[in-house]
């Protein structure tokens, strides 16, 4: 009997790891969340974190589709950008590689003229 060593799992086989936000990332994000919520914008948040994609998605209700999608993307990190903010319909708002100046799109809507 001759002993063998195993044989190493082939890198193929691996699962991906999960893309997610990390502590810095969700510190900005879930800052212009409380400031939204705050104005009565914004009620509730679902997280999504994928193979491929992490998602932070904005509600004004729960059962509704989500009002915003914000996505980190590590693929796209050298063609679209890293981060994105998208709107309801799909649209992507803004792109970019810095996230606090991609929510910065998000600020504007705060801000409302005074009567």
């Amino acid at each position: 009997m001759t002993l063998q060593p195993p044989t190493p799992f082939s890198q193929s086989s691996r699962v991906p790891e999960q893309v997610a936000f990390d502590r810095t990332e969700m510190g900005e994000i879930l800052a212009i969340y409380g400031r939204m919520v705050a104005a009565g914008e914004w009620r509730d948040y679902g997280i999504s974190c994928l193979r491929e994609v992490a998602v932070f998605s904005v509600f004004r209700r729960t059962a509704e589709n989500p009002l915003y999608r914000i996505e980190k993307r590590p693929k796209l990190r050298a063609r679209q950008q890293l981060y994105a903010v998208i709107g309801m319909d799909g649209q992507v708002l803004k792109r970019g590689a810095d996230l606090k100046a991609v929510l910065r799109v998000l600020e504007r809507k705060l801000i409302r003229p005074v009567d």
